[in-house]
């Protein structure tokens, strides 16, 4: 199953303008708030020149990039955890991972939900109704688990302390990732899917004149959430969404540069997204194609052969790896193997960033 981010920030912060740049799939945008009733699901390239430089040496038939899952969640209200209208909060209980859009700009257009511009209490907002949720979650399993210790399951008291110490957390106003529980007693709440347990990346979403250095309303955000050592990035959706609407790349180069912008901010977007979900790339070679394939970092050779097809993993032999520098350097698979750099490695060989693999497998 792929795994997925979740695109999510008050209602009329520009999340699904911002989903329009990164996604193959286009959705409906709204100039007034709580018109988006409904999750909307795209599939995303990941930009990776690697692909291409690899290409040019071995001019393949086609160029495959990897991809990730974007999920455009419609936009949270104050209060609304305790609403029907924001029953859209299990859509960010079944994704890997969170983009915070927060908005940074003015918009006569646009009245903000909350009658002015305040990137740090939209934050706070957003926050509160996902501890919210997570607090009813945490405080349902005390209750089934102190049924459990009446009724002399002893194996539970530990539960129930672990419990206690995410109650206490969440009460003082803190996401469940940050609580005081080491990783092995975490597995205690795993079973709950925690909102506020998901890593998280912030988007400020600034007016087109802003996109280059931010503005004060970015710059504020960035300096209050220094502690969290979350990535915050600057991004004009609104302005990189026209762009990317463009058929010809020459004049969307151009756009970008009379922005001041070397790149579009969504590739920024979307690396970062993908290093969020604990994620890399190898890369396997060929006349046919050149293909990038995810892998969570420390997945073995033959746990990598089985993303490529479950017969690879199954019948894995070895695979037969070049170093992607090695092999842009050397130029060639044959130079690669003169040189002693083509390695042959077993099933414990742990897939490195950028690896190209050859599998050998018999099934």
């Amino acid at each position: 199953m792929p795994l997925k981010c979740g695109i999510i920030g008050l209602s009329g912060s520009g999340k699904t303008t911002l989903f329009n740049c990164i996604s193959n799939n286009r959705a409906e945008t709204h100039q007034a708030a709580f018109q988006g009733t409904k999750s909307n699901l795209g599939t995303v390239n990941v930009p990776d020149a690697r692909l291409f430089a690899i290409d040019a040496l071995i001019r393949s038939a086609k160029i495959v990039a990897t991809t990730i899952e974007m999920v455009d969640i419609p936009g949270l209200s104050k209060g609304g955890s305790h609403t029907d209208g924001n029953k859209f909060l299990a859509d960010v209980r079944n994704v890997d991972a969170l983009i915070h859009v927060i908005r940074c700009f003015d918009d006569p257009q646009m009245p903000h939900v909350e009658g002015s511009v305040d990137p740090v209490r939209d934050k706070e907002i957003v926050d509160m109704e996902i501890q919210i949720k997570d607090l009813e979650s945490v405080e349902k399993k005390i209750a089934r688990t102190e049924k459990l210790i009446k009724a002399g399951d002893k194996d539970s008291k530990h539960t129930l302390d672990i419990l206690h110490v995410l109650k206490s957390h969440l009460e003082d106003f803190k996401p469940v990732r940050t609580a005081p529980v080491s990783i092995d007693d975490r597995r205690f709440f795993d079973d709950l899917f925690l909102l506020g347990d998901k890593p998280v990346m912030y988007v400020c979403n600034v007016d087109d004149g802003s996109a280059v250095k931010g503005n004060a309303y970015s710059n504020r955000f960035t300096g209050s959430v220094g502690e969290e050592k979350a990535e915050v990035l600057v991004i004009a959706a609104k302005m990189e969404s026209e762009i990317a609407e463009l058929d010809s790349e020459e004049d969307r180069q151009a756009f970008l540069l009379d922005g001041g912008l070397a790149e579009p901010g969504v590739n920024r977007l979307v690396r970062a997204a993908f290093h969020l979900l604990d994620l890399q790339c190898f890369f396997t070679a060929g006349p046919k194609e050149v293909r990038a394939w995810t892998i969570k970092k420390g997945m073995t050779a033959p746990q990598a052969a089985g993303v490529i097809h479950s017969d690879l993993e199954r019948g894995f032999i070895r695979a037969e790896v070049m170093k992607y520098d090695d092999f842009i350097q050397l130029k060639t698979e044959h130079a690669c193997k003169e040189h002693g750099k083509l390695f042959i490695e077993g099933k414990n060989y742990v897939v490195g960033d950028g690896d190209i693999l050859h599998i050998r497998f018999n099934v």
